[in-house]
């Protein structure tokens, strides 16, 4: 038996030209500090860079004339580098759990499911409730929104919540999806 991958979609790296790679024939030149040491030929910009014993680096390509800097290229690509990790480590994904009801739900196990479903939108999750109909209860569907509005409504009691999805009937699951405001 395979199972099939997918594989994920890698956030597009920003590129940056650096010593013989940029093409331009003038740039602005900033120092490592950061000042200003005028417009030069690209050959003589990254002359200068290599007598510093560092790299002549492309950083604002979309300007006229194009903005480099000095500055040592692999201590900036590590910079780079750490900030994406950082940004990726403090971001949630946000997923949806789900909660299942039945129409015969007793009132210990609707508090149970109600904690579950409270605990999921306090984690910054989204929480997905369904209430699966069986057999003869498709013909009370009436009476499973009432349950469905009882559980959001004890739900937006404690914990205040909106609709990512409206209450609505597909088949026979009575489903919304709820998120914290």
């Amino acid at each position: 038996m395979r199972i099939s991958r997918k594989k994920r979609k890698e956030d597009p790296k920003k590129l940056y030209f650096h010593n013989e790679g940029i093409v331009v024939p003038q740039v602005m030149v900033l120092d490592n500090s950061g000042a200003n040491l005028g417009t030069m030929n690209t050959g003589e910009a990254i002359r200068s860079a290599r007598e510093q014993e560092m790299d002549l680096v492309l950083i604002n390509p979309k300007v006229d004339p194009p903005v480099a800097k000095i500055m040592d290229f692999g201590h900036f690509q590590y910079q780079q580098e750490k900030e994406a990790r950082i940004k990726k480590a403090h971001q949630h994904v946000t997923k949806v759990k789900c909660v299942r009801l039945s129409l015969r739900i007793g009132a210990h196990d609707m508090e149970i499911r109600r904690k579950q479903a409270m605990d999921f939108l306090n984690e910054g999750d989204k929480a997905k409730v369904e209430l699966i109909l069986r057999g003869r209860e498709n013909q009370q569907a009436v009476l499973g929104f009432e349950t469905m509005r009882k559980f959001v409504a004890s739900i937006n009691a404690e914990v205040p919540t909106k609709f990512d999805q409206n209450v609505e009937k597909q088949g026979s699951v009575i489903s919304v999806i709820l998120t914290k405001t």
